[in-house]
């Protein structure tokens, strides 16, 4: 008996043991068995057995203390994967994000591990050549699809269906014909690297001195922030692209992240001009064969420049050398579901940790990067006139009180001149508006019945092209009624309120011969689709282009000289801390669309408010103005960059069980004067999806560690159970 126990301990200790992070929503990591003659370490990334399935893991560190008890009921690693290991900087990220955040370590290590079962070595990808005759019975199907191979070239197997518009039957049938021939498809050739000397632009003087602190910073290989501050038009682009030549010849890897996958197009292309190739793309549109095929040159060191999305930022990269956030002021790089981080912080964090410079580019920087920059904390490049002698859009405020649109229209007879007069000259116009589909609100003019979401406290929006009532929050959607269902009065519903689609029909009444095209999301079906409309109105095939903030992000259009903003008020209603930030920014940037290549650029603002502090800063181009006003509130208000905010959203299937929750969670909020947690309050949308939403928000100093604060927190309040969920976000950018 004391053999055999002595025997079992001997062979537990003399097991090695690792501890597993698992990309699953935990936090801890989970303990397995090395197998004899494995090679492991950590970053090494496995395959794991969990519960009844098999996953892609990575292991986080040696257990050099494993629990002799538990050895017999640990299971083994399934298996070693051929790829780049994690290295111990992409480990820390992981680690750091999730403490920050209180987010579970596994779901930030998802996004680092987004290809699951396609990691590894790639499976081998058949195509197809044509080889003999014809069959006799030759049908239309067939008939395409020899037509697509007559080439005689080798074509991937599905592809060669989907341009034939065939079945892969169809394919299958003509090999058992023998008319078609499987073949292996050779691997795919890896991209040329880019030629940091392929075609050097020519610089102002003023650029030129941007260039030379760009290539600087680049050479300097240590962590430094540097805020590329450029207006609208001054080429930031072409100038820090001087930084990526000057990584790409020390041999390192460039991330360029950008807010929105759809603004790659037009830069894909410049850089393509400048470096000669294209740089890898990282998004959520790649198939997952790519993603896996991205992943792995960028963890091997084969992908000298990657451009992507937020969740790039999360790569394993071989030697990364620089970040670049472009638009670093846009919302979007905050992320508002699973992990909630925002992105340009989170990048600063891997540039600390990595012990490299990052390059944060905006033309309206937000508050936080500005007041760094002027606390000496980020080094600020100065950008502050066009490329090429172009002059700053002319700003002019319409006001509505004076100079109201006619009845049922929304574009005011001054707009409607000038628009009319760009027409003439053969030059574009941009009426902006943000808001997506027809009208915000339908109702029933005989009984009053406004049409709202089922399960969410919102309105339904009318979609005309799709023509269904459609809530913005769920998805939720509705075909549009000629009856109304409160009253059964016929033919008396009413929209109330402009979208981007009844733009296009007052611009359809006011300028028949004029080309129109909207650009809004919801109407984007693909990237592709994206990019060839931005081409279209960049050749100048549309006169009136009507858009959503989509069009306000980095797009160049050479004969666009004019925009109106709809509703310059829309942003500074709703009660969100940030409004005349955003608003500021979303208009500057609108406008800065116009004049970019030849004529002078002219923005007009319908307002109902030309006195506000943005409208006047905007008008008057008075960047200065704006930042001071929204500087000094902040800093008097304590709230963020010079305090810290989170909030914390307790949602269920019932009100009282989501407003009971919220209750005790504040009730025992631990004492600390120098915080304070205000609520539980309704949030302003107060039902999602049929949950009902209450809200805590959480305001302290900017020197208080928050995130150990709410962690102690929650650690002794009461546990969610059943359908109750409790989502933590630091640093929020949404007060919805």
């Amino acid at each position: 008996m004391d053999h055999s126990t002595r025997s079992s301990s001997s062979s537990a200790t003399s097991t090695r043991v690792v501890d597993v992070l698992v990309p699953v929503a935990l936090n801890q990591a989970y303990s397995y068995r090395v197998p004899r003659g494995m090679e492991l370490k950590p970053g090494d990334v496995v395959c794991v057995p969990l519960g009844p399935r098999e996953v892609v893991a990575v292991v986080w560190a040696e257990n050099a203390n494993p629990d002799p008890r538990l050895h017999n009921r640990l299971k083994d690693v399934g298996e070693k994967l051929d790829v780049p290991p994690l290295k111990q900087e992409l480990r820390s990220l992981v680690d750091w994000v999730a403490n920050y955040t209180l987010s579970a370590r596994g779901m930030v290590l998802r996004m680092s591990l987004r290809m699951g079962e396609n990691l590894g070595p790639e499976r081998m990808r058949l195509g197809v050549r044509l080889v003999g005759e014809p069959p006799r019975r030759l049908t239309p199907a067939r008939r395409r699809a020899i037509d697509v191979l007559s080439d005689g070239l080798l074509h991937g197997k599905s592809e060669a269906a989907r341009e034939a518009g065939v079945s892969s039957g169809v394919i299958d049938g003509l090999v058992d014909e023998g008319t078609l021939q499987i073949e292996a498809m050779p691997p795919p050739l890896t991209p040329p690297a880019p030629d940091p000397s392929f075609a050097q632009p020519e610089f102002s003087r003023q650029q030129r001195t941007a260039v030379d602190a760009m290539r600087a910073l680049a050479a300097s290989g240590s962590f430094h922030v540097a805020l590329l501050d450029g207006v609208t038009g001054s080429g930031k682009t072409e100038v820090y692209f001087e930084a990526i030549a000057e990584i790409i010849r020390r041999g390192k890897q460039t991330l360029i992240l950008m807010p929105e996958i759809a603004l790659t197009g037009q830069f894909l292309d410049r850089f393509a001009q400048r470096f000669g190739v294209r740089p890898l793309e990282w998004h959520s549109e790649l198939t997952p064969r790519t993603r896996a095929r991205n992943w792995a040159a960028i963890a091997a060191g084969e992908a000298p420049v990657v451009v992507g999305a937020r969740s790039a930022l999360f790569l394993p990269y071989a030697d990364l050398g620089l970040i670049i956030v472009d638009e670093e002021h846009d919302q979007a790089y905050k992320q508002d579901d699973g992990a909630h981080y925002h992105a340009r912080d989170m990048a600063v964090v891997r540039a600390h940790i990595a012990k490299i410079p990052i390059i944060l580019a905006s033309a309206t920087p937000s508050i936080e990067t500005e007041v760094n920059a002027r606390k000496g904390r980020y080094q600020r490049i100065a950008l502050p006139s066009r490329f090429g002698g172009q002059h700053m859009p002319h700003i002019e405020a319409i006001d509505l009180r004076r100079e109201p649109p006619p009845r049922g229209r929304f574009v005011s007879p001054r707009l409607a001149d000038y628009i009319g007069q760009a027409i003439e000259k053969r030059e574009q116009a941009l009426l902006f508006l943000n808001r997506r589909g027809y009208a915000p609100l339908t109702l029933c003019r005989a009984c009053g019945h406004r049409f709202s979401c089922t399960i969410c406290d919102a309105w339904l929006v009318d979609h005309r092209f799709r023509q269904r009532l459609v809530c913005h929050h769920c998805g939720f959607s509705m075909p549009r009624p000629n009856i109304c269902p409160h009253c059964a009065a016929e033919e008396s519903l009413a929209a109330i309120g402009p979208g981007v689609e009844r733009l296009q029909e007052e611009a359809a009444q006011l300028f028949p011969n004029a080309r129109t095209m909207v650009l809004s999301s919801d109407l984007i079906t693909s990237i592709e689709t994206m990019r060839s409309e931005l081409n279209e109105i960049a050749e100048g095939r549309v006169d009136i282009i009507i858009g959503t903030q989509l069009v306000a992000k980095g797009h160049n259009f050479p004969r666009l000289n004019l925009v109106g903003v709809v509703d310059a008020d829309l942003g500074l209603s709703n009660g969100d801390p940030r409004a005349a930030e955003r608003t500021f920014q979303l208009l500057n940037q609108v406008i800065g669309r116009a004049g970019r290549d030849q004529g002078r650029g002219i923005g007009y603002l319908q307002t109902h408010q030309p006195d506000h502090p943005v409208m006047k800063a905007l008008v008057a181009s008075d960047r200065e103005a704006f930042y001071a006003t929204e500087i000094d509130q902040r800093e008097r208000s304590g709230y963020p960059p010079f305090g810290r905010l989170a909030s914390l959203i307790i949602s269920a299937g019932d009100r009282p069980t989501a407003e009971g929750f919220a209750r005790k969670l504040a009730a025992i909020a631990p004492i600390d004067e120098r915080i304070q947690v205000l609520g539980p309050a309704e949030a302003p949308l107060a039902v999602i999806k049929g949950r009902y939403r209450f809200r805590l928000l959480v305001k302290s100093l900017r020197n208080v560690d928050l995130s150990d604060y709410l962690r102690e927190w929650l650690a002794a309040g009461p546990k969610t159970k059943g359908n109750l969920k409790l989502e933590v976000d630091v640093d929020p950018q949404s007060f919805l």
